[in-house]
């Protein structure tokens, strides 16, 4: 699959697989074409070459920026728009229990609590793949580890396929099943393991320092 917007290839000749109940990260430097990939996935940007789904899979997407301050409305109201359910399944499946959370207004909730939301609004409608927009880029670090958590069990619970952009190499190793590395093209695709390599860092983000720079700021647990 290759994209070319205005005139400029964003990315090219990527080619890849998934298998249901794998949690895929996508990783690479800042422009590399990660959330353009998605965009290919949900229908939104013009490609050249085929993207297949296996049977009619339904896609749900968690946007990287979400400014809820902005609109006044609770967390019921908001998960009502996407459909009329029993919210209670979904809220517990992404870790939250207090159902008074659907009272409160989305401009008042923490980031943690913000993400795990929206994670509820994405599931929603039982998607068979979810696509995850670096996920905990406005959480502390208590609420990554707990959006990461609920992830994985959703995961291996109910099956659902995740595939999400993360520039967490720990994260990346910790986590997911599989990795991609994009910057234009496809650098790695593989064990998310193998991505311990300093020379398969360096090719993909030019530096060899952003595993080390990850491990402080995450120390293993």
């Amino acid at each position: 699959m290759t994209v070319t917007l205005d005139h400029h290839t964003v990315l090219e000749d990527v080619s890849f697989a998934v298998k249901r109940r794998t949690i895929l990260a996508v990783v690479g430097p800042n422009g590399a074409g990660k959330t353009t990939l998605f965009r290919v996935l949900l229908g939104l940007v013009p490609y050249r070459g085929k993207v297949e789904w296996k049977g009619k899979a339904k896609v749900g997407y968690v946007p990287q920026h979400f400014a809820s301050t902005d609109i006044p409305i609770t967390v019921r109201e908001f998960l009502s728009f996407k459909c009329q359910a029993d919210f209670r399944e979904c809220l517990s499946a992404v870790g939250i229990e207090d159902q008074t959370i659907l009272d409160r207004k989305l401009g008042v909730l923490s980031g943690g609590e913000m993400q795990r939301v929206l994670i509820a609004w994405a599931i929603l409608d039982r998607p068979d793949v979810l696509l995850f927009d670096e996920p905990t880029t406005s959480v502390d670090i208590g609420s990554e580890e707990l959006i990461y958590e609920t992830l994985n069990r959703m995961e291996k619970e109910t099956g659902i396929t995740v595939l999400l952009i993360s520039h967490d190499i720990h994260v990346v190793m910790h986590y997911s099943n599989q990795a991609l590395a994009l910057n234009r093209t496809v650098r790695f695709f593989g064990d998310p393991e193998d991505l311990s390599d300093p020379a398969l860092l360096k090719e993909i983000f030019g530096s060899e320092s952003v595993l080390e720079g990850h491990r402080h700021e995450h120390p293993p647990g």
